[in-house]
This record gives structure tokens, sequence and C-alpha cells, in this order.
């Protein structure tokens, strides 16, 4: 639990997402810094008092410690300018609903959205056509009561599905018992936690860490200035105005391996992400199957001081196999240099482990009856059934990659 605890409070949190084709959000960003972990040391951190981590609008649903959650309590009682129109306009629209919730949820937590529909259906019967009572709406009420704070989650059931409780009831009583931090100190905080997990960045970099917006968020960023905390920097080839946390550390170089999830903190800035690696990434799993240029979930793959591959995986947990359904070599990927490991290989080694991680026996280049895309795919390919062992020390294989608070960076 201490190292897992390290890497949380470095990131500062963990974004949450249902898509399951490889593993969760949620999950992905300790691993690529760990390496193979127990994740149900996620489940006790969240599920169990005292938690350790708890659920909250940050970046965007996010797992965030009970102590950042009070610092996003100005964007909770903001709720009208902060919430979406669907969220806004429950307290209007469902007056009576909400109260009612409020009694359920105060009687019965930690519930689910569909096991309050079933308590209220008991006492009201659905009589109603249209919009009437259903689980959309009992659903939309819930999230009100989340998004403002009166409800949290206390865990998360087998279905992924939240277990609404009352928030005193979640957090951690000397949490609650801590004095309310002003807005300005708040959001000042969020910030410094922001330009901590990156190292060194923009102001839009940290702002955008938990969604910060506004003249409250340019004058933390003019304060953590003038208090030394952010330090200005020039970086080459960067044409904008640079920041550095004071405590972040700039390796001579960087060694190792690491998969990384589209939702990992590395890469929630877009255009901080391809000034740094020159790789222009996007998520591809809205976009038409047609139009895809790498795949529908793909991932970054760090080698060394380079994002040196993007790989299309999924996990088939009913034939038990690892696919990867594409393997492209990144635009400009420098070749290996030294004696180090090629791409495809450390890759490879990669792959077993994540495999091995995920409970799945093996892993295939294409999927079933077809070949892979990409450039990259046949080097893969013979590089798993070559299967380098011992090349790498793949126990760690991301620790000395992602560990430092600049080390992502390179140096």
């Amino acid at each position: 639990m201490r190292r897992y605890q390290q890497v949380v409070d470095r990131l500062g949190l963990l974004q949450i997402d249902s898509v399951n084709v490889l593993a969760r959000a949620h999950l992905m960003p300790v691993y690529s810094r760990l390496g193979a972990y127990d994740t149900g040391l996620l489940d006790r951190a969240s599920g169990r008092a005292p938690r350790r981590l708890v659920e909250t609008w940050a970046h965007e649903a996010s797992y965030v410690t009970p102590e950042t959650y009070r610092l996003l309590g100005w964007r909770r009682r903001a709720y009208r300018s902060t919430a979406w129109g669907t969220i806004r306009e429950v307290p209007l629209a469902n007056a009576a609903e909400v109260a009612e919730v409020r009694r359920l949820v105060a009687e019965h937590g930690p519930v689910t959205a569909a096991e309050i529909h079933r308590f209220f259906e008991v006492d009201h019967p659905r009589t109603r056509t249209g919009w009437g009572w259903n689980r959309t709406v009992a659903k939309r009420v819930l999230e009100y009561l989340f998004f403002t704070g009166e409800v949290a989650s206390a865990r998360r059931n087998a279905q992924f599905e939240r277990c609404y409780d009352l928030t005193e009831r979640v957090l951690p009583p000397d949490v609650l018992a801590a004095p309310e931090p002003s807005d300005a100190d708040a959001v000042r905080s969020l910030v410094e936690i922001g330009a901590r997990a990156h190292g060194i960045g923009t102001a839009r970099c940290f702002l955008d860490y938990f969604r910060v917006r506004g003249p409250r968020g340019a004058q933390a960023v003019h304060d953590l200035v003038e208090d030394g905390v952010l330090v200005p920097v020039r970086v080459e080839g960067w044409d904008r105005d640079v920041l550095r946390h004071r405590d972040a550390t700039v390796p001579r170089h960087a060694t190792g391996s690491a998969l990384l999830s589209p939702f990992d903190p590395l890469v929630f800035e877009r255009r901080r992400l391809e000034e740094l690696f020159g790789l222009r990434y996007r998520i591809e799993i809205y976009v038409p199957e047609h139009k895809r240029v790498h795949g529908y979930y793909v991932l970054p793959f760090l080698h060394g001081e380079h994002l040196a591959a993007l790989v299309d995986l999924k996990a088939d947990r009913r034939a038990g196999v690892l696919r990867v359904h594409a393997a492209h070599r990144t635009p400009g990927a420098r070749p290996v240099r030294g004696g180090g490991v090629d791409v495809a290989d450390a890759l490879a080694l990669e792959l077993r482990v994540l495999a091995g991680w995920l409970g799945l026996p093996d892993v295939r280049v294409g999927a079933a009856g077809a070949d892979a895309r990409g450039d990259l795919a046949a080097a893969l390919h013979g590089a798993l059934d070559g299967a380098l062992h011992g090349v790498l020390d793949v126990g760690a294989p991301a620790a000395s990659v992602l560990s430092g608070p600049l080390s992502p960076v390179g140096g």
C-alpha cells in the first residue's frame, strides 16, 4: 500500500472511465509506474474506512485523496456555473424527488441508482407517462447530489456502479473536522498539485489538471510564481512561457519502458505532449472505424526518453489473450543507440508483463483471423516469438521512467 499511495499522492488524481477494453482507466496509471500490482489496493483505499481515496469531479470523474476532495468544495458550491445543464436543472425540475432521494440514501445507504429506483417505486408506483420517474431521473438526482457533495461514492460494486451514501459517512472524520479552505487557497493548492505532478509545463497545463478556469486560476499561478513555488524556465523548442515546480528534479537520462493509458496524467494536455515528445496523439474511440489512424484503444509506449510506439490493444478475456490489433512506430521515432534494446523487443517484454497482470496467458499480434496493422506489427510479432527474456528487468519497468515529478520529460 505504501508504494501505491506514493504514486497516487504524486499524481494527485486517477481519472475514472468505464471503458474496459483493456483495463479500467484508473488502474493503468499506477501500473505504468509500478508494474504489475494488486488492483485490490484501490478497492480497499476507496471502499473501506478510513478511506484514502474518494470520488469527485476533478479533471473528469476521478479518485482523489480526501484532502483534495475538500479543496474542490468551491466547485461543488458553485454548481450552477460549474456543472452541466442536466445537473443544474435538477433542483427546479425534480425538487420533490431530490428530497425523497436524500431520505432514501440516509436510511438505506450505501445504495446504487437502481436500488434507489426500486425503493422509490414501493411507495410511489409508476403511474406517470412521458418523463415520469425512471432510472434516468433517479440517476440524474443522485448525480446532482454527488456533484454538489451531499452524497459520495462509498464504493463501486461488481458491475462498477457507484454505491451512494451520505458524504459524512464516507469522508474520514479528521477531514470532515478540518477547517474549510478559502476558495483562493483551495485553487492555489490544486494548481500546485497539477504543477508537482507535471514537474514542468505551462500555466495552461497546471490549470487543466483540475479543470480550473478564469481569473481565480490565473491569480493562483501568479501567486505561486511570486512565492517561488513555480519557477520560470526556458525549454528549447517551446514558444510559450514555461514553469517548473521548485521540487522537480531533472534526471540525466531516462531508462525503462511503460505503456500509458489514453487517460494517463502524462497525456492529459495534448499540446504539452506534442511539444515534449513530438507526438500528436488523439483518442480515436469515438472516431468511425474507417477514419481511425492508429486504432480504437491506443496506448503510447514510452521507451527511454521517447514515446516510440502506439499500440492498439484489447484484452480478449474469453480467449485468454492480449491482442495487438495494431502497432505503429511514432512519427520521428529515433533509432536505438548504444546497445539499447530495440523498441519491438522492449514492447514485447512489456506486453507479456501486462498480459500477466491482466490474467491473460498469451499475447498475439492480430485479431482472430486477421493480421495486425502498422509498421511495427511484423517486428513485434517476431520479438514476441523470440521472447527476449533477461534483456530487460521487467519486474518494475515503469518505476524508473515515471517515478519522479519531472522524469517523464527526459533530461
